[in-house]
């Protein structure tokens, strides 16, 4: 089993940065793909962007490409999300997930991954 929580969310002025954080604990951190979702008010959980378990591949819906970056330090059981030049539009709730440990790619789907932290809030004001 691996437990993920997430931090780093807060209230931001559009054009603004925040860095969230995704800590695991319970099994080997580096044996599992990771990926960032996103919920809004009212509408379903979409993909953000996923990096493989050895952080060697990334991808990034087209929303948040060219302004978000994920990246993950295996040594410390961590994976970020850099969200820059951030929009009203990409206020929502962030979930952490890590995919099962048979894949060491990421997918945008988000019925394949096996766990979920409880995710952490970010509100982006206009």
């Amino acid at each position: 089993q691996v437990q993920l929580v997430e931090s780093g969310g807060g209230l931001v002025q559009a054009g603004g940065s925040l860095r969230l954080s995704c800590a695991a604990s319970g099994r080997t951190f580096s044996n599992y793909a990771m990926g960032w979702f996103r919920q809004a008010p009212g509408k379903e959980r979409e993909f953000v962007a996923t990096i493989s378990r050895s952080g060697g591949s990334t991808i990034f819906a087209d929303s948040v490409k060219g302004r978000f970056t994920i990246s993950r330090d295996n040594a410390k059981n961590v994976v970020y999300l850099q969200m820059n030049s951030l929009k009203p539009e990409d206020t929502a709730v962030y979930f952490c997930a890590a995919r099962g440990v048979r894949y060491g790619l990421g997918s945008r789907s988000l019925n394949e991954y096996d766990y979920w932290g409880q995710g952490t809030q970010v509100t982006v004001s206009s």
